[in-house]
């Protein structure tokens, strides 16, 4: 077995640069708008030298992806089976609200590739996803069963903390044009999320 030889400094460089590029091109025109000129623009690069890391749009694509993905799955994979349930769940809240206000690219990213029918994301959807998706809607409804949490549809509760968490990463314009800057509102968030969820998820006395 040949062993792939490491990259040089100036690859490495060339390398993280055109990444860092092409997360900027397609969270902002999505897969399909997003061309290999933009990208090796925008990383000071020439296109051929582009193509030298990276054969096509796809292959850039794709290592964007399955670099990003543990990182976007770490809250949900941090959720603790043995702590306090309410505080576990708006933890996981906090730990959205965080990622929209600090890695909007990153949801964006994430969302114009589902809006286009997930294509290329598609096998992590079905497996990394899916798996973590099932276990934590089994240990929510565990939970409600036992009567620590208010009793509620878990995999409506999972969908509603994606929305209502993401929304501030992916419709930030939109957030920008009604209400002033999205800092200020998101900065805001928590406590009305963490209100909300908490009033939600308290079992009747």
């Amino acid at each position: 077995m040949v062993e792939k030889k490491a990259m040089s400094k100036v690859q490495t460089k060339n390398r993280a640069a055109i990444l860092a590029a092409a997360l900027d091109e397609f969270s902002q025109n999505g897969f399909r708008g997003a061309t290999l000129d933009q990208i090796a623009a925008a990383a000071n690069l020439s296109k051929p030298n582009l193509i030298y890391y990276f054969p096509n749009k796809e292959a850039v694509f794709v290592t964007l992806l399955n670099q990003l993905m543990d990182k976007w799955l770490a809250p949900l994979r941090e959720i603790d089976p043995d702590g306090e349930p309410l505080e576990q769940i708006l933890n996981y809240v906090r730990r959205k609200v965080e990622m929209s206000r600090d890695m909007p690219r990153e949801s964006r990213l994430f969302a114009n590739e589902i809006v286009q029918g997930a294509p290329r994301m598609k096998e992590h959807l079905s497996s990394d996803l899916k798996v973590l998706f099932d276990q934590t809607r089994a240990l929510f409804q565990s939970w409600m069963d036992d009567g620590k949490i208010a009793q509620i549809d878990p995999d409506h509760l999972i969908f509603s903390i994606w929305a209502t968490t993401q929304h501030y990463a992916d419709f930030g314009a939109q957030i920008d044009v009604l209400t002033g800057p999205k800092k200020s509102v998101i900065d805001t968030a928590d406590a009305f999320l963490e209100n909300l969820y908490t009033k939600l998820l308290t079992p009747d006395a």
